[in-house]
């Protein structure tokens, strides 16, 4: 994935969250979740309800303020 920057690891459902923001604004994020896909090949190495999502390198300066307002929101601190 040289191609692309992580944005975001964490909880799945907040990582939902982040990519139905970026969907709004035309960028179609990838998630990636090692935990469900360890599961399916019969194996858990990694820990649950973890999700990472990456865009492209291209479209990150489209994507900061979004995704910057988003953690923001989120954020129970």
């Amino acid at each position: 994935m040289s191609e692309t920057k992580r944005i975001y690891t964490g909880p799945t459902l907040i990582a939902k969250g982040l990519v139905a923001r970026l969907n709004e604004i035309g960028i179609s994020p990838i998630e990636r979740n090692d935990h469900d896909s360890s599961l399916r090949a019969g194996f858990t190495m990694s820990i649950a309800n973890q999700t990472m999502v990456f865009i492209r390198n291209d479209e990150y300066a489209k994507a900061q303020s979004t995704i910057e307002e988003f953690l923001m929101e989120v954020d129970d601190n």
